[in-house]
């Protein structure tokens, strides 16, 4: 098949305006409810794109760690590329998206570093493989091979060979993206879509919607 003949009617479900509900966390919540009943074994995936200095695009998969009550979190390498980029421009946007239920939610905001105490009790209750994995890598940098890798492993691991919880690195942690704008997309047949989007002005979310 070429790739041009690729094509999949979607009719799982739709979406009306009475259907949302006034908060949009609370309504995520319900999707990803959803989600989590689907099937879909990381419904957490969600693509964070970020910005260069010069406006270039960026973008890349992460995992969602957390819903707050006005954020969504994740955590990473304060070093990686995502983490410069942020820091120069803080506008970000995730992108979720489920298959099995033909849905996806775009979320649009600024983002900002959680505190030092949070992102070591989160760092502290990962496995410990993972623990030592974030010491070895320096998350983006260049490397000259796996081999080199796997000599930092050993060496991270023998120096902590009786502890099973490790301090967390000092250029590790977590982000939390604060939204102003949240989409809802519902694949529809005929690619007559039903897409709402949640702006939000002082305290208040408006909701609107938006032709697919």
């Amino acid at each position: 098949m070429n790739i041009d003949e690729m094509r999949k009617d979607y009719e799982h479900s739709y979406l009306e305006r009475s259907d949302l509900l006034e908060n949009p966390f609370e309504f995520f919540k319900q999707w990803w409810n959803d989600a989590l009943k689907s099937g879909n074994p990381e419904p957490n995936v969600m693509t964070l794109a970020t910005a260069t200095v010069d406006a270039k695009p960026s973008a890349r998969i992460v995992l969602l760690k957390g819903i707050e009550g006005k954020s969504f979190v994740f955590y990473t390498s304060y070093i990686s590329r995502k983490a410069e980029e942020l820091a120069k421009n803080p506008q970000a946007s995730l992108l979720f998206f489920w298959p099995e239920i033909e849905r996806q939610v775009r979320i649009e905001g600024v983002i900002r570093k959680i505190s030092e105490d949070r992102s070591t009790a989160y760092f502290q209750s990962r496995p410990r493989g993972s623990q030592i994995g974030a010491w070895v890598s320096q998350q983006s940098h260049p490397i000259d091979s796996r081999e080199a890798m796997n000599t930092k492993w050993k060496e991270i691991e023998q120096n902590h060979v009786n502890q099973d919880v490790l301090p967390k690195p000092p250029y590790w942690g977590g982000y939390e993206l604060f939204p102003d704008k949240i989409e809802f997309w519902q694949g529809r047949p005929n690619r007559l879509h039903d897409r709402f989007v949640y702006t939000k002005n002082g305290d208040v979310w408006g909701i609107m919607r938006l032709q697919p």
